[in-house]
């Protein structure tokens, strides 16, 4: 009977460390999912972020732009003003 015993003991030990692995192993990957929510929510920011400042850039090109056109024309006048004189 004590060998019986000892080897049942085994077993439900075994089975109880298998049962707890199992649970940490669950927290683990929970927590992995929380890591990863909060990661893309970052990237969703992140991406937002760096679409708003490529806007503002493509509007400050532009303004740029349209003023080097109108800078242009004007010094293009009056080069043609100076050489008709």
């Amino acid at each position: 009977m004590g060998l019986e015993t000892v080897i049942l003991a085994i077993i439900i030990g075994t089975l109880f460390a298998i049962v707890y692995s199992l649970r940490v192993l669950v927290l683990m990957e929970r927590r992995i999912a929380r890591i990863d929510v909060h990661i893309e929510a970052l990237v969703h920011r992140v991406i937002s972020e760096e679409h708003r400042i490529e806007t503002e850039e493509k509007d400050i090109e532009r303004m740029f732009s349209s003023r080097k056109k109108a800078t242009k024309t004007v010094a293009k006048k009056k080069a043609r003003k100076v050489k008709r004189k």
